[in-house]
């Protein structure tokens, strides 16, 4: 149990290392396709365009956070004053950006989303661009966290799932799965972007047990009987939970200045 608790806390405190909520001064670019964020290396597919509108964006490693990073919402506007507008845009993280002179690379939707009206292709012909950023909360109003089982799942032995429309200002460190009404969990890895696995599938109908960076530690979001003892593959079932917490980072003091 110890090991255990060391282990957590360590991810807790490592996710929460890059101070996200501070302003940070940093170039874009931009896809041309929003296909090729959607299909990115968090996973989510062309379920991705339905985030935010299509506004997304490829984070660099130290943001992308080996897949924790993956449903950050970040607030990013061009420094542009002649060209851009003072709200910038919201983006979503849905790829890992393995370009170093680049903090994020966006979809041409969200690039032109931090122009002025009618110079939207203006700041495209700029290619690459200087910006400010800063980690805010997502907000997917009424919508549930929800739950996708991968098609890759091998129903009884072997599950993966992905999660979906994650509010609030977190990240997922750890996911447990049980039978319905068992206190018997299952410790889930972490496969790839947002995707977990498990080798061992416990039978029936199943919840989910999530910890989330929540203040300046963890907090277990408990789903209750969300997959039933039928569930199938390329389905998305609703969690029956939402995520709202904002996590506080144990980093240096930073500007956090409210955009103006």
């Amino acid at each position: 149990m110890g090991l255990f608790l060391c282990f957590f806390f360590f991810l807790v405190i490592s996710s929460a290392s890059a101070c996200d909520r501070c302003v940070h001064q940093a170039k874009v670019a931009y896809f041309s396709k929003a296909s090729a964020l959607s299909s990115g290396s968090c996973g989510y597919g062309s379920l991705a365009l339905g985030f935010t509108g299509g506004q997304l964006a490829a984070a660099v490693p130290s943001l992308y956070k080996d897949g924790a990073g993956c449903g950050a919402c970040f607030q990013i506007r061009c420094k542009n004053a002649a060209l851009c507008t003072k709200q910038g845009t919201k983006v979503v993280v849905t790829d890992l950006n393995k370009n170093n002179q680049t903090d994020f690379v966006l979809s041409s939707r969200a690039f032109m989303g931090m122009a002025n009206k009618g110079m939207g292709q203006d700041i495209l012909k700029l290619g690459l661009v200087d910006v400010e950023y800063k980690r805010v909360p997502c907000d997917y109003k009424n919508q549930n966290l929800a739950v996708r089982v991968e098609e890759m799942s091998q129903k009884p032995n072997y599950l993966a799932v992905k999660f979906l429309y994650q509010g609030g200002q977190t990240e997922i460190v750890a996911v447990d799965v049980a039978k319905v009404g068992s206190p018997n969990w299952t410790f889930m890895s972490r496969n790839y972007g947002a995707v977990w696995d498990t080798s061992r599938v416990p039978d029936g109908p199943l919840q989910f047990r999530v910890v989330v960076t929540s203040g300046y530690d963890g907090k277990n979001i408990w789903a209750q009987n969300v997959l039933p003892a039928d569930w199938k593959t390329g389905v998305m079932y609703d969690s029956g939970v939402q995520i709202s917490d904002i996590a506080q980072e144990g980093c240096s003091p930073c500007d956090e200045r409210i955009w103006k």
